[in-house]
């Protein structure tokens, strides 16, 4: 579907919004604007990464917006986000994009606006670099307290099902979303590099920056938490085992000596003058308990039990 946001007589340059088009809509618009083959391409490819280009006067530009999965199981660029593309040149904007995003109208009555933030297409281009960012923040905080959650089971749980792969699919996630937005970083340089002469007032150029910069450390953060809980969940696990195998080990300790002199004993044989003795039974126990016994305090010295 293709809409025009805004015209020349509304505004200083001309905004259609394209939602969801088809190869033949979206070669004819580029007809129309003269918009190279290799743009239009990367505009129709779905899983695409954020990049800027600029050329001709032209500035292309692919932002990811996050998408909130609907699986949990949901880890990569496409399930977890959704793509707008903006074309744009001194004197018309094109959006394209296959969801809808209520930004778009607030754009539009911005820039309807003289005097405002959204005076040029780079603006709203920024604007959208704003949006894309701020989509973010949410998921990063709710990942967040699910790496808590996460962390607090493990250490004060004895078993914990589905933790590992919990944590693997969080640690996607994060990986996914911090890919994105080292990517998004650089488009913000190149509009920023844009904007610079013709913006007076740089608070939202920096506050945008800084946004930038917080949600790229939140989902570092995730990642390198979610890594090291996943080492600490196996090294914990390993301990587990360890202990049970430490226990297998005592019991085989114990009944190793006494297996011996039962097995010895249970030969047979026709010469073993310790079976016709009458003190053989008596003295086989003692032996036993008295091995026993000197195990136990062996161990106990030695701290093993």
């Amino acid at each position: 579907m293709t809409e025009t946001l805004l015209t020349h007589q509304e505004s200083a340059f001309a905004w259609l919004d394209i939602t969801s088009p088809t190869v033949a809509e979206l070669q004819a618009v580029a007809a129309q604007y003269d918009l190279p083959d290799s743009l239009v391409r990367d505009c129709l490819e779905p899983t695409h990464l954020p990049k800027f280009e600029a050329t001709h006067g032209l500035s292309f530009v692919i932002l990811r917006v996050f998408n909130p999965p609907k699986t949990n199981e949901a880890d990569t660029i496409q399930e977890l986000s959704t793509k707008i593309a903006v074309f744009y040149a001194a004197d018309y904007l094109i959006t394209v994009h296959r969801l809808p995003h209520p930004v778009l109208n607030e754009l539009k009555r911005v820039a309807r606006a003289p005097g405002q933030e959204c005076n040029t297409p780079a603006e709203v281009a920024f604007h959208l670099v704003r949006y894309a960012l701020n989509s973010y923040m949410q998921p990063a905080l709710t990942l967040t307290r699910e790496l808590d959650d996460y962390e607090a089971e493990i250490f004060l749980k004895q078993e914990v099902p589905n933790a590992l792969q919990g944590l693997y699919f969080l640690k996607r996630k994060a990986s996914a979303a911090k890919q994105l937005l080292l990517l998004t970083r650089d488009i913000l340089t190149m509009l920023r590099r844009q904007l610079a002469t013709s913006v007076t007032d740089d608070t939202l150029l920096q506050d945008t920056q800084d946004l930038q910069v917080k949600v790229e450390t939140m989902y570092q953060q995730l990642d390198g938490g979610a890594t090291n809980l996943m080492n600490l969940y196996l090294s914990l696990s390993s301990q587990r085992t360890n202990e049970a195998m430490r226990v297998l080990t005592v019991f085989s300790a114990f009944f190793l000596p006494l297996t011996f002199i039962a097995g010895i004993y249970g030969m047979n044989f026709n010469y073993m003058p310790e079976l016709t003795w009458k003190l053989g039974y008596p003295v086989s126990i003692l032996s036993m308990v008295v091995i026993s016994v000197g195990i136990y305090v062996w161990f106990k010295r030695k701290g093993w039990i």
